[in-house]
């Protein structure tokens, strides 16, 4: 048997879609899991809305997200000469024709098919008249002769045995009249030359794997495995589409989802593997199989996305989590400085408490990354006279404590309690509020021993008082 062989082939028209991203992850899971390839095959010959741009996403899409493809990328629009031979080939062998018909006269056959409300199939005009009836000075489409009797079945690896009728499968234009090939001609040609073993992608392509099939048995060539996943729909059930919002990995990165928790997601999404939901990736190679793909779609629940984001944020090694924070902040915030970098690290273990995404860590941090605290008017309404006192009366303990600890803070704010005759939020909101500018955020001696004591003293001296 042949070494099994996946590839994932997007369209760089556009950003890669989370749907994609999903169909690449579970290609090289397989692949892996069968010591096989896994290839990327970029399918650039729509010319017009093809983009570099687009192509350095997808490819920096899979990376961030860990997914390795073998070799080289597979341009296909450098393999147009191969796919037209193919065409030619057909023409020989009696599997394709040339069709002379006009775009006004297929118009007028997909009218009259509206009119009757049935689907249009081209009516297969030119399918057996002879060269000599061709008119002069008109460029042909070349069209596959599709089999007219019968039914063809498709052994679907994930959907089982998928039956069709024949005569609902028209004959396909597979070169256009200006020459160039259309996408079921070039992807299957592609497939055979890459010697693919495996297609596995969305159930939505179930028609053309029918038509790609036709193309591969009448070139005698090896059929390869084909397996159709269920979309991703939205929370609604809806079909996701590029303008939905957080489609994209971008979307996902930008807030501070982590590619592990990412990946670990879209791994249950719509597979499973006995009652275990939390993979390593050593783990999803191994366990990663065809039959745990379930056959109906799933939906995209971003309440999940962010439970496991932040499963991942409380159980990681800490030091991984500090240099993806510190990653993404660079990335997506702003380069914190070097004398903040050790605070941030050394606070991290509670600045993760309840944080859901790197972006939820990074505010949490904000006191610490700024130089100056900035207030907004609803939380200084919450400092009245008496909370101003409190401020004033801890600073001036606060001032003669040598090496501020927990034990020595807890002193000070229980007296304040009881000299204010108040609790620890009368005592603690006030105080969190002129270190940090908010009345959100960490617990307050996590804050003041996560500052230095003169940056303490700095901050409760501010105009607040």
């Amino acid at each position: 048997m042949s070494k099994v062989a996946t590839r994932f082939a997007p369209s760089p028209t556009g950003p890669l879609h989370i749907g994609g991203v999903r169909t690449a992850l579970f290609n090289w899971l397989y692949s892996k899991n069968q010591n096989g390839n896994f290839f990327l095959r970029i399918e650039d010959t729509d010319k017009e809305r093809s983009k570099e741009e687009y192509r350095k996403q997808i490819i920096n899409s899979l990376k961030w997200i860990g997914i390795n493809f073998d070799g080289e990328e597979y341009v296909q629009s450098k393999k147009i000469e191969d796919h037209i031979k193919v065409a030619h080939e057909l023409l020989k062998r009696g599997s394709a024709y040339k069709c002379y018909c006009s775009p006004e006269e297929i118009e007028d056959q997909k009218k009259r098919a509206k009119q009757k409300k049935i689907p249009y199939i081209y009516d297969r005009k030119w399918r057996d008249k002879k060269e000599t009836d061709a008119p002069k000075n008109k460029k042909p489409v070349i069209r596959f002769k599709s089999k007219i009797d019968g039914t063809s079945i498709l052994k679907d690896l994930v959907q089982g045995d998928v039956e069709i009728e024949n005569n609902t499968i028209e004959d396909f234009v597979i070169i256009r009249n200006d020459g160039t090939p259309t996408y079921n001609l070039s992807a299957a040609v592609d497939d055979h030359q890459m010697d693919m073993t495996h297609i596995i992608r969305g159930d939505d392509h179930k028609i053309n794997t029918f038509k790609q099939i036709q193309i591969y048995q009448a070139m005698e060539w090896e059929l390869p495995s084909f397996a159709h996943i269920p979309l991703i729909h939205t929370i609604d059930g809806k079909k996701l589409s590029k303008r939905d919002k957080a489609s994209t990995l971008d979307d996902y990165s930008k807030i501070g989802i982590m590619p592990v928790a990412l990946r670990n997601y879209l791994l249950r999404l719509g597979w499973s593997y006995k009652d275990k939901e939390i993979f390593t990736l050593d783990e999803s190679i191994k366990h990663f199989n065809l039959k745990g793909i379930g056959k109906s779609p799933s939906k995209l629940d971003m309440s999940r996305i962010l439970s496991m984001n932040e499963h991942y944020i409380k159980n990681m090694n800490e030091n991984d989590l500090f240099d993806q924070l510190i990653k993404y902040c660079n990335q997506f915030k702003k380069e914190i400085k070097s004398d903040k970098i050790d605070k941030i690290k050394r606070s991290l273990s509670f600045l993760k408490n309840k944080a859901k995404t790197l972006e939820d860590i990074f505010n949490n941090g904000q006191y610490i990354i700024v130089d100056e605290v900035s207030f907004s008017q609803e939380d200084l309404k919450l400092v009245d006279e008496k909370a101003k006192k409190v401020i004033s009366d801890f600073r001036a303990q606060f001032v003669n404590i040598d090496q501020p600890s927990r034990e020595t803070l807890e002193t000070v704010i229980n007296g304040l309690i009881k000299s204010h005759d108040t609790n620890f939020k009368g005592v603690g909101q006030p105080l969190r509020i002129a270190l940090t500018g908010s009345k959100f955020g960490p617990g307050i001696y996590d804050i003041i021993l996560s500052l230095s004591k003169e940056e303490v003293g700095k901050r409760l001296e501010a105009k607040i008082i």
